[in-house]
């Protein structure tokens, strides 16, 4: 019952946030910068997803063979994966298995710039003036953060892969530009093209879920 509770608890907060930012992308602060992202969008942002991926599950499926790294405060309540998808054993075998998910997946898509930007201005934004070695501690801040969502451990260690690519993004972008905003949008639009494909593989196998059901 404890642990029911517990996940109708989360489920609503992060249900909650999602609205918050679906509301936020309505704004015209909001929409402008979704559209400044979306409007960046090359082949460049598009073709190192795949390898990006594939580096990160490897990675991740080896950590968390370590004992102790499988664990994530989310999996201990009974859920799958990330909590922003609302997969759950508690909705196993229920029309709520894939129709939270959808849900949750079709709020979270058209504020997705938003919550990519504002990760990149937590852990890129000013990168140029950072040593070499806070560049290192906040690659792994920003993969160790999605374990304080629940993620497991291993697979927030592997993470920071991806936050190593987003820097190496927005350092190469600086490089060119000198501006900060627009090295900061450039990793955000790479960041945002990841989480897409995620996104979209998430949710072709809930509505594969939904068809089989």
């Amino acid at each position: 019952m404890l642990t029911t509770i517990a996940t109708v608890a989360v489920l609503g907060f992060f249900a909650s946030r999602l609205i918050r930012g679906l509301l936020v992308a309505r704004r015209g602060t909001g929409r402008a910068t979704i559209r400044a992202v979306v409007r960046r969008i090359r082949f460049r942002h598009v073709w190192p997803v795949p390898l990006l991926l594939g580096a990160v599950m490897g990675v991740a499926t080896l950590l968390v063979q370590i004992p102790g790294l499988d664990w994530g405060w989310w999996t201990a309540l009974g859920g799958q994966g990330n909590p922003v998808f609302g997969s759950s054993d508690a909705t196993a075998g229920t029309v709520l298995e894939w129709l939270i998910p959808i849900v949750f997946v079709s709020l979270l898509l058209p504020a997705l710039p938003l919550f990519a930007f504002a990760e990149e201005q937590m852990f890129r934004t000013g990168a140029e003036h950072w040593s070499p070695q806070r560049r290192v501690l906040k690659v792994v801040q920003f993969g160790m953060v999605h374990a304080l969502i629940g993620i497991p451990i291993g697979v927030a260690m592997a993470l920071s892969i991806g936050g190593a690519y987003f820097m190496w993004v927005y350092l190469r972008r600086y490089g060119r530009t000198r501006s900060s905003n627009d090295a900061t949008l450039e990793s955000t639009t790479a960041h945002t093209v990841y989480n897409g494909a995620i996104i979209v593989v998430v949710l072709i196998s809930f509505i594969s879920l939904a068809l089989g059901a």
